[in-house]
């Protein structure tokens, strides 16, 4: 019968680590139930060899349990130890353990001894192994005198340790009288045997207090060895009075301290042995002298050193394997190197072993009748021997057994009997030790037993093993079956594991795996069985894990962990810095799924790990944080190096704070001329601890260095130490020289000083030379103090002179300075310029031309020249009136200049001045030039009275600016259908001085479109467009009553749209008769072009908008719309943006003084507004903008762009009384003034700056006065809705 493995109660393990545990568990539980018989087993004894403190009472252990209760005796050193005869032992009651008691008496070196312990029942008899007891020693060292050591710096030298020997040996180390650990190195050290070895020595090596100490760990004590003293002679110091009182022997030779090739202090010779036992460490050690310190390396001859067992101690000088085994012998060889040579040496390791079990025996429960085996397999080198005992007796005197027999390390049972129930032991033992094993072979016959509890709930993760439990006991040895279900079928299949002690393992559970399960158990003698339950949980998972951080000092971070987990089983969430406790702190907040962290600090910086965990498993997420900052400063600066223009700069970096360094920047103070100010002298990358400075004479220098990282700069540094550098004569002299006269007979010389630190050295002056450029004269110099400037008066007006200034001090002068060449001061013009003539061009625009005056007369700097230019009267008009004068002025020597903007078919006059510096020379004669005719402005109105059924009569105003002498007026009209198609046009022409025509022979009922401008001997001006209706006969709709004398309107109508283009933009406005509560929109798009129409949305119900971003010079169409009327609009109007102009210098329109007079306009023009409503019987005519053509040089189309308000030249269509009696017109602009021509495209204004062309930006001078309505203007004011509308 196998023996029967009993199971314990045990929870369901989740991973395969506990899988493994668990199998190792159950498999190695060979216990019989205690309340059948068995044979004693040994369950505690005291180890092999026991060191006990001979100051207290020795306490030997021996348990052992069996079936009835065993009995134990004891041998002392191989005989029976009889307790009873000593009064100091006594064993404890239920166990075999003795108590010697040394601490009333007893001595503990009287009970050293080699003991072993029995204990024995009917069934047979177990022994514990041979335990010996030694007490521990801790003895004294022995008196020496020792003799001080005389050493010559760079020899080696050993400090012999040589404690005494105790039990267990010491550990050993090295102190001073402080108590201080003497500090070790490369170069000191100490080696395994406690002695201290010096490779070389160095002059600090010397002290009196060298002392080696010995703990013993059992006994707690310390002892100490007599001080060491060891003193350092320098060869190059020493005198001839040491030199004689000391030996040749005392120090080590009289040669001075030379390097030294590596010589091995230990181990001696070239080669050694060493011998180790299988899993102990073995250590082997090398320790070389020379100088300088050599490198200890090791290597394995014919192989690698292990790699995860091998270790490097002592600076290398000790090779440390740990876990050796016979695969660890071999040739180790370290080598000594330094730049001089080498030495090596070679250690030959055997890996010996004590026994150590392959297969120990086990317990054997057997039915009578059964066979079985014992089996004693161990290993060792050399090879152990295996012998058998039985009930402690050498098998071979023990009482004989027929269903036994010996077979070397194999006993063989037959048809066993309940007599053959025995304990056997087997002792395996070579040179290097022993192991002794009880196992125990008990004859029992017993039915069946489950003991793992009836009903037992198992509760496991999905996919994860299950393993249930059937712990049983038998004799014969009871088969195992698995059942599912009440009335399931026997399980079988790779979807189950069975194991030899019942258990059922489940590989990878499932939701369907849960359920009852039962487990039946039956031999010859019976049969039983058990059922278990099988819940399968879901897993917990965590759904959002924590994530790596990096944080400023001092911010706030926070880590999540979302999990999600099974609904019966109940989760806790713990937190873990660094796989420990978060700090007892209450920045740390813990959440129900996060953790955060308040106020972060360099401490916080770690590993964050989320842990959650249930009754069943368990999972974890972790995540870095790293805290940055900025970097702590640099610390320990020093100077070295120094020289009169040069010094070294070192410095320690402080902690980067988790952002590296990027660079360095080194400041200086000069404590000498600015103390406590700080200047930048250089930088240096992050990876740079020093820094070569230059310097300068004559400053007392400082340095800091601050760190930077990517966080930001550091504190400045701790100052470095001050250091002075000597006097020189200045290296450099003052920049920045000039010679500017102020006054028309003086020259002022002007320079940047020395700052302090270019001074070089004390009583910084300045040497200021000057002399007139090409005249023989000498130089004429002047010593001045640390100043800025010098003035030499008495000069010529405006010569060049020739200047130079150099620095001196108290050292001496800096080089020679270079020259530079000023003039004395300037005085105005003398002449004006001469021949000035004037060609026209165009109707606005002239050219004018001059001579250059001569050089000599300007007398400074020539600047330029400025024209003066003024409108004197308009030739179409007959009154005057005082416009103001223009300024143009054109850099340099230029000799001609454009006049734009100017009025056609007006007179004007300009003059022309020369410009220096002081100011503008007197005038040239004034030159008087006339413009030609140009193309007139739109008509002032048209307006359609009178309908009729086949007539209209029209009216209409004369340009408001004719630009010349009228020739006719052009009329052209022609029909519009209900789709708003144009019929034939019909074109008639009027003589210029009409203002009114009656259109006979016209359809009725017809809506006819009109096209009205007028003419000069240039060209065609701008049109003014307007529609109207001829009325329906007697059978339609009746001619209404009221305003009889007016054109009915068609509802819903768009008429009258205007455009004022300027570069970029256009105001876009238009008249509407239809519902109220219209919403607009505006399409648009470039003339002639195929793409679709651009559309934007008119805000609320207004009836102008301005259309932004167009391209300059640039002809688009518009047209408006209505929302919501289907296919309703108005006609398409044409017009041109201007070119691309500069804007003006000043814009009138938004001074305060402006605005506020043209409200109080506004005001006035309303009352008047009114008055003249009420004594009017019909609609009368009304001041509109006029039109200029569309195709009209853009050089006389000027305007203010930035507040989207217009010139004198902006577009504005005919308009005609508004139907109901509205005097409104529609252009919603405010008449600008003449003058206000924009000159942008030519000059510049005084203030202006020129350009290379001779283009300019113009500014205006004198008064603006309104200019006198002309031609067949009305003498109504202008609405003061429009007046107010231009400032929108």
């Amino acid at each position: 019968v196998q023996p029967k493995i009993m199971m314990k109660k045990m929870s369901i393990p989740t991973s395969k680590t506990s899988l493994v545990l668990f199998l190792c568990q159950i498999i190695s539980a060979l216990d019989v139930p205690l309340d059948l018989s068995q044979p004693p087993t040994i369950t505690q004894q005291s180890p092999k060899d026991y060191i006990v403190d001979p100051r207290e009472n020795i306490v030997i252990q021996c348990e052992a349990k069996g079936k009835p209760p065993p009995s134990f005796s004891w041998t002392r050193n191989g005989t029976h130890f009889d307790i009873d005869k000593d009064a100091q032992v006594t064993m404890k009651p239920n166990s075999g353990t003795l108590v010697i008691n040394i601490m009333n008496g007893g001595k503990a070196e009287a009970y050293e001894g080699v003991y072993q312990c029995t204990a024995r029942n009917e069934r047979g008899a177990a022994i514990s192994n041979n335990i010996v007891i030694r007490p521990s020693r801790s003895p004294l060292w022995t008196k020496e005198k020792l003799e001080p050591n005389h050493v010559r710096e760079g020899d080696s030298l050993v400090l012999h340790c040589r404690p005494p020997v105790g039990l267990p040996p010491p550990i050993i180390f090295w102190m001073d009288n402080a108590f201080q650990r003497l500090p070790q190195s490369e170069r000191v050290s100490q080696g395994l045997n406690g002695d201290l070895y010096f490779s070389n020595v160095q002059p600090e090596d010397t002290r009196e207090d060298y002392i080696c100490y010995a703990r013993f760990n059992h006994t707690q004590t310390i002892q100490q060895k007599q001080p060491i003293s060891v003193k350092v002679f320098s060869m190059d110091s020493l005198n001839d009075t040491i030199a004689a009182n000391l030996s040749d022997t005392d120090i080590y030779g009289a040669k001075p301290v030379t390097e030294r090739q590596p010589v091995l202090l230990t181990p001696t010779g070239s080669t050694s042995t060493k011998v180790e036992l299988r899993g102990n460490v073995l250590l082997l050690e090398c320790i070389a002298a020379g100088l300088p310190t050599p490198v200890i390396r090791w290597i394995k001859e014919g192989g690698e050193l292990p790699a995860n067992r091998t270790f490097f101690e002592n600076f290398k000088k000790t090779l440390k394997i740990i876990d050796v085994s016979e695969a660890d012998s071999g040739n180790y060889k370290c080598i000594a190197r330094n730049t001089l040579g080498s030495a090596h040496h070679v250690i030959s390791v055997t890996v010996k072993a004590a026994p150590y079990w392959i297969t120990a025996p086990r317990n054997l429960v057997l039915s009578p009748g059964e066979d079985g085996t014992l089996i004693c397999r161990a290993n060792g080198n050399p090879k152990p021997s295996i012998s058998w005992l039985a009930n402690g007796v050498p098998i071979a005197i023990a009482p004989e057994d027929p269903s036994r027999k010996v077979d070397g390390d194999t006993i063989i049972f037959s048809h066993v009997q309940e007599r053959s129930s025995a304990v056997y032991q087997c002792n395996a033992s070579n040179e290097y030790g022993y192991l002794l094993s009880n196992a125990f072979v008990n004859v029992l016959a017993e039915p069946p037993r489950i003991l793992t509890p009836a009903n037992k709930l198992y509760q496991v993760i999905a996919d994860s093993p299950a393993l249930l439990d059937c712990a049983y006991f038998g004799s014969p040895k009871p088969e195992i079956e698995w059942f599912k279900g009440v009335k399931g079928s026997i399980l079988r299949g790779n979807e189950y594991i069975f194991h030899d002690n019942g258990t059922l393992e489940i590989p990878v559970a499932q939701k369907n795996s849960a359920g009852t399960y039962t487990c039946v158990a039956r031999n010859e003698l019976g049969k039983i069985q058990n059922e278990v339950q099988l819940e399968i949980k879901d897993p917990t998972m965590i759904i959002k894990q924590p994530e790596y951080k990096v944080i400023q000092r001092y911010g706030q971070v926070s880590f999540e962990c979302i999990i999600k987990h099974d609904s019966t089983l109940l989760p806790t969430i713990t937190w873990l810095k660094d796989n420990d406790e978060l700090p007892d702190d209450d920045r740390f907040l813990v959440g129900k799924d996060n953790l955060t962290i308040m106020n972060v600090t360099d401490k916080d910086d770690g590993t964050y790990t989320c842990i959650v965990n249930t009754t069943l498993d368990s999972v974890s997420a972790s995540a870095v944080l790293t805290v940055v900052a900025r970097p702590n400063p640099p610390f320990d600066l020093e100077l070295t190096g120094q020289l009169e223009r040069s010094i070294d700069l070192s410095w320690i970096p402080g902690d980067e704070n988790n952002s590296p360094i990027t660079n360095f920047v080194i400041e200086y103070e000069d404590a000498l001329h600015e103390p406590g100010v700080w200047h930048y002298q250089t930088e240096v990358p992050g990876t740079q601890t020093t820094v070569h400075l230059k310097l300068s004479p004559y400053v007392n220098y400082s340095f800091r260095v601050i760190a930077v990282n990517k966080i930001g700069r550091s504190q400045p540094s701790e100052p470095s130490e001050q250091y002075l550098t000597k006097s020189a004569s200045p290296d450099e002299n003052p920049a920045n020289v000039q010679g500017i006269g102020s006054e028309p007979d003086n020259l002022v010389i002007t320079w940047e000083p020395l700052k302090g630190f270019q001074s070089n050295g004390p009583g910084l002056q300045y040497k200021v030379s000057w002399r007139q450029k090409d005249v023989d004269d000498e130089w004429t110099s002047v010593i001045v103090a640390n100043v800025s400037k010098y003035i030499v008066s008495g000069t010529p007006t405006f010569v060049p002179y020739e200047i130079k200034v150099q620095a001196l001090n108290d050292l001496g002068y800096a080089p020679e300075p270079s020259e530079v060449i000023g003039h004395s001061g300037e005085d105005l013009p003398m002449v004006a310029p001469g021949n000035v003539q004037v060609h026209v061009i165009n109707s606005t625009l002239a050219k004018v031309h001059w001579d250059p005056v001569p050089l000599k007369t300007v007398r400074g700097h020539l600047q330029g020249y400025k024209v003066y230019y003024w409108k004197v009267q308009s030739l179409s008009r007959r009154s005057r009136r005082h416009v103001e004068q223009k300024i143009l002025t054109f850099r340099g020597n230029k000799t001609f200049g454009m006049l734009p903007g100017l009025e056609p078919y007006s007179s004007y006059k300009l003059n022309v001045r020369v410009v220096n510096g002081k100011g503008e020379g007197p005038a040239s004669p004034d030159k008087v030039f006339r413009t030609p005719e140009g193309v007139p402005s739109s008509p002032s109105f048209l307006k359609i009275t009178n309908p009729t059924l086949d007539s209209l009569t029209l009216e209409w105003g004369s340009p408001t600016h004719p630009n010349g002498v009228l020739t006719s007026y052009t009329l052209k009209f022609q029909p519009i259908n209900n789709t708003h198609e144009l019929g034939p046009l019909v074109e008639i022409r009027i003589p210029a001085n009409e203002s009114s025509l009656i259109l006979k022979n016209l359809n009725y009922s017809t809506r006819y479109k009109f096209y009205f401008n007028a003419q000069t001997s240039v060209g065609s001006g701008s049109q003014i467009t307007e529609e109207a209706v001829t009325i329906m006969d007697e059978a339609g709709i009746l001619r209404p009553a009221v305003g009889a004398g007016k054109v009915q309107p068609l509802y819903p109508r768009i008429r009258n749209v205007t455009t004022a283009a300027a570069e970029t933009y256009a105001n876009i406005s238009w008249e509407y008769e239809g519902p109220d509560h219209a919403n607009f929109y505006v399409e648009y798009g470039v003339a002639g072009s195929k793409e679709d129409w651009k559309k934007e949305i008119v805000n609320g119900s207004r009836s102008f908008f301005v259309l932004k971003g167009l391209t300059p010079g640039t002809a688009y169409k518009v047209r408006v719309g209505a929302e919501g009327l289907s296919g309703f609009r108005s006609s398409e109007d044409v017009f041109e943006t201007g070119p691309a102009m500069a804007s003006r210098q000043v814009d009138i329109a938004t001074q305060g003084w402006f605005i506020g007079l043209m409200c109080a306009v506004a005001l006035l023009i309303l009352i008047l507004l009114i008055v003249c409503f009420i004594r009017r019987n019909k609609g009368g005519k009304y001041p509109v903008k006029e039109k200029e053509d569309a195709h009209a040089d853009p050089e006389i189309q000027p305007m203010k762009e930035d507040d989207g308000t217009f010139g004198e030249y902006s577009d504005a269509e005919d308009h005609k009384p508004l139907k109901k009696g509205s005097r409104t017109p529609s252009d919603r602009t405010v008449k600008k003034e003449d003058s206000d021509d924009s000159l942008v495209d030519y000059g510049e204004g005084v203030n202006g700056q020129f350009n290379e062309d001779g283009s300019f930006i113009g500014q205006y001078s004198g008064k603006k006065e309104k200019e006198p309505a002309e031609g067949n203007e009305s003498s109504e004011a202008p609405s003061p809705v429009n007046a107010m509308n231009s400032f929108v």
